[in-house]
């Protein structure tokens, strides 16, 4: 039996055109794809949750592949991170199996970059918004590509549910202008610079 029942999807697409100065060549895109699954363990405590952190990876597979159609292929990716939402009868650790299972997704899909995967974890009620930061998929210190997007659903996650949400983005913040690392100067491929 599958440890995967989902009972919605969603896909939030922002496009920023402009911030007060000139339009950019291209608008930036920020997109999330989250989905909304019963939560196998709401409600007790189970010690083992390595089949559900491995199962979760075709979940986390679906979203990626979804946010990569969205915002025109993996060549157009430049920023990334992931995001879960757990509801009360739940705890933590069930958020954190996305760690794994959300970050390898990303990684296998956008051709394994290097730099680590953000992430954002909470155990809330229905309704509950999160910003989820995002960085540059190659090199976690370029500065221009620190940003953020919103994430949440009315009536998600109830309490023996999970939202889970993978992030990702065209570039970097329109119009950034405050120095440090840029993405032309990536060198060492280690992740970090």
């Amino acid at each position: 039996m599958s440890l995967i029942d989902i009972r919605k999807r969603c896909l939030i697409v922002e496009t920023t055109c402009h911030e007060n100065g000139p339009a950019p060549e291209r608008p930036l895109k920020l997109a999330a794809a989250c989905a909304v699954i019963r939560n196998p363990y709401a409600g007790r405590y189970e010690p083992d949750l390595m089949p559900f952190m491995a199962e979760l990876r075709s979940l986390g597979t679906l979203l990626a592949t979804e946010l990569v159609d969205t915002l025109g292929g993996k060549d157009q990716i430049e920023v990334y991170s992931k995001a879960a939402i757990v509801g009360l009868d739940g705890e933590m650790e069930h958020g954190a199996v996305w760690h794994e299972a959300g970050g390898w997704a990303m990684r296998s899909v956008l051709g394994e970059p290097r730099a680590m995967v953000p992430a954002v974890k909470a155990v809330a009620v229905a309704g509950y918004r999160m910003m989820v930061p995002v960085h540059y998929i190659h090199a976690s210190y370029v500065r221009s590509h620190f940003n953020s997007i919103e994430i949440g659903i009315q009536d998600a996650p109830r309490a023996n549910e999970i939202l889970f949400a993978l992030v990702m983005g065209t570039g970097g913040r329109v119009h950034s202008r405050l120095g440090g690392l840029t993405k032309e100067a990536v060198a060492v491929h280690d992740g970090q610079r």
